[in-house]
């Protein structure tokens, strides 16, 4: 049995602990919060689990030998830093850090120590995912062109990080799974914050791949309707994933563009596939408990997860440079 503790208990937190207090292979002894008001609505809650308001109740506890850290970005480093240091695996929300020095000391401590990080991508956990990553690796989509994401909605507006901090890692965490070894070359960035907090809280990213891929998000907190579409495509199909879909959340449509240059013609001539489309059937089992249970199999079984400390350095690679490319008037910045 792996005895953990969970420090954090706002928005995300008590999902964390509804799905490790249900595994067989999990049990919560203790959750943290400093807010007076979470702690009484996670006594509330769980009220076979103690509830203290210092991480330190957590850190120093021998009795746990991993945690869950559901905070603030600003917060990860020094929590992460401790537990580790206390000899703690770490379960941790996503972004991993504030920036890649923070990470590549995090990533170093747990390797010296043997110990897992797993970084929170839950996204890599859900049925459509998996499903897509299956479908690129068989090919049928065939050679990449572009990634197209809009993830957009009305707030939750956050006072610590800007939309791209928010709402982008979900996709960059599942272009890193889905894409294999496909390295990013350049991110570039326009964005604009409407409230004068210095937050932007709409933008538009840009990464460059090399082979000629790319892949473009549209973050948004001020949008009238809540949006979480994405679009995929290749030489042979293309691919529509719409995450608020119930059924269908995926399509796969067999559509594209063929070129032709013929000598003597100035101007190529395009050739328009206009196919059928076809549903995949989704597995529709909660992420976070399909998650949950990789964790424990990963601390029992010494595995190395694929959502590693070393996984979440390149999301936050990412979003640094987009805050350097956001103060350059949305210049290019190399990787």
């Amino acid at each position: 049995m792996i005895k953990t503790g969970v420090i954090g208990y706002g928005y995300w937190g008590p999902n964390v602990v509804r799905n490790f207090n249900s595994s067989s292979d999990i049990k919560v002894l203790k959750i943290c919060d400093k807010n007076k008001d979470r702690r009484e609505i996670a006594g509330q809650d769980f009220p076979n689990i103690k509830i203290v308001g210092e991480a330190d109740d957590i850190i120093r506890d021998k009795d746990i030998s991993a945690a869950a850290i559901v905070t603030p970005v600003f917060t990860h480093y020094d929590l992460a830093k401790k537990l580790l240091l206390n000899g703690k695996h770490i379960f941790i929300e996503k972004p991993f850090t504030s920036n890649t020095k923070q990470a590549d000391e995090l990533i170093e401590i747990a390797e010296r120590k043997n110990l897992t990080i797993m970084v929170d991508h839950t996204f890599l956990f859900t049925g459509a995912v998996k499903k897509i990553k299956q479908i690129i690796e068989e090919g049928i989509l065939g050679n990449l062109y572009y990634y197209d994401s809009v993830r957009v909605n009305l707030g939750l507006f956050q006072h610590d990080i800007n939309v791209i901090w928010d709402l982008i890692p979900h996709d960059i965490s599942i272009l890193n799974y889905v894409l294999g070894d496909l390295k990013p070359v350049s991110v570039n960035v326009a964005g604009c914050g409407h409230f004068k907090r210095g937050i932007e809280d709409v933008a538009y990213l840009n990464i460059k791949f090399e082979n000629d891929f790319n892949a473009h998000f549209h973050a948004n907190w001020l949008s009238p309707v809540k949006v979480r579409k994405t679009l995929i495509a290749g030489d042979k199909n293309m691919l529509v994933w719409n995450d608020l879909e119930t059924d269908e959340k995926i399509k796969i449509y067999d559509r594209g563009v063929d070129i032709e240059t013929q000598e003597g013609i100035y101007s190529s001539l395009a050739q328009y596939r206009l196919g059928g489309m076809i549903s995949p059937k989704v597995e529709t089992m909660e992420a976070l408990k399909v998650e949950t249970k990789y964790f424990a199999d990963c601390l029992k079984n010494g595995r190395k997860p694929f959502n590693d400390g070393i996984a979440g350095r390149k999301v936050v690679r990412i979003l640094e440079a987009s805050d350097i490319s956001l103060k350059n008037d949305g210049n290019a910045v190399k990787l």
